[in-house]
């Protein structure tokens, strides 16, 4: 062999390893057996039959979008992104307190018949639930991002297990332990709350903060200005199913409007207002708002890379778990 053949083949050598190394760049997965395009050849309309139907609801009634977003958030906080959510029956999941408020299965269950007609068998209903979260974001005015995919679906749905979801009442340090657990640091917290931007909370999950907080009158933490509004939407002694929005004055459009509300004691539920008057989450609030002199982050971006940090808890992939025909039932 010549010298010159030597510095060919050698040549050749390392476009072939380049060219394999950008095919497994482009495959890379991002969690647990989870990657963007998981159905380009088994399924190439998925993400876009789960976008249209979305779009199609959200056009009927745009305040599901905040009702998708919050069951993602609800299904990976509980045995991990699975759709344990969705499963209907006693004692399942889904007739926990904590989901009660829950809204959009039929989003979900409309995306999945419509999956099952063009690809049978294939698609999750823990994606569709990831990718209809996405798809809420995007058509309420938030920043897209890829969604990985590849999830299965889970075999276990237990009431009991819904006991570690944040509650509207945790301080700063208990939110922190439960993002914790999950693999999730503190700007990840403060970024997912950050969904609170769209959607409503029922009267009694903070109608404690308006009249008896602490046994002594009302939250001194909400704005003097604010408080009458709050007290007549939610009458002491009501019943509290009358529901307040999380934003107000922007309770349809994902933007940081929400972090605006914290800074000026609009937060509604006593665990987001929590949130400005601590001092190590007040900081990320301030960047998510541009203050000067603290580095900014942009609350579209960091959105979406703490919904895939999210949206790969305890995923089942392979061949664990199932691909459910229906997503409220198992198999």
């Amino acid at each position: 062999m010549t010298k010159m053949e030597v510095v060919f083949n050698n040549k050749s050598f390392i476009l072939v390893f380049i060219t394999i190394a950008l095919c497994i760049a482009v495959t890379t997965v991002h969690g647990q057996g989870t990657r963007v395009g998981f159905y380009a050849a088994t399924c190439p309309k998925a993400e876009s039959i789960v976008k249209s139907t979305v779009q199609s609801h959200l056009n009927s009634d745009p305040t599901l979008a905040a009702g998708l977003l919050r069951i993602h958030f609800h299904d990976c906080f509980v045995q991990g992104c699975d759709a344990s959510v969705l499963v209907t029956g006693s004692n399942t999941e889904r007739t926990a307190f904590a989901n009660l408020g829950l809204r959009g299965f039929e989003v979900i269950d409309d995306a999945k018949t419509q999956l099952e007609t063009a690809c049978p068998g294939v698609v999750s209903c823990a994606d569709i639930v990831a990718l209809a979260a996405r798809d809420s974001v995007v058509l309420s005015g938030g920043l897209s991002w890829q969604v990985p995919t590849g999830r299965r679906d889970g075999r276990v749905s237990q009431a009991s297990d819904v006991n570690n979801l944040p509650a509207p009442s945790d301080s700063v340090d208990v939110q922190k332990q439960k993002f914790a657990a999950k693999g999730l640091n503190t700007q990840d917290l403060i970024t997912l709350v950050g969904g609170h931007t769209i959607g409503t909370a029922a009267c009694q999950f903070f109608s404690n903060r308006l009249y008896n907080f602490s046994g002594n009158g009302p939250d001194p933490s909400i704005d003097s200005s604010f408080l009458p509004q709050l007290q007549s939407l939610c009458p002491q002694n009501s019943g509290g199913s009358t529901r307040v929005p999380l934003d107000t004055g922007s309770q349809l459009k994902f933007d940081t409007s929400y972090y605006g509300n914290l800074r000026n004691g609009r937060g509604i539920l006593q665990s987001d207002e929590a949130l400005w008057n601590d001092a190590s989450t007040k900081v990320f609030v301030q960047r998510y708002l541009g203050l000067r002199g603290l580095l900014g982050l942009t609350f579209g971006v960091e959105f979406g890379k703490s919904m895939v940090k999210m949206g790969n808890i305890g995923v089942n992939t392979g061949t664990d778990g199932e691909i459910r025909k229906i997503c409220s039932a198992f198999n």
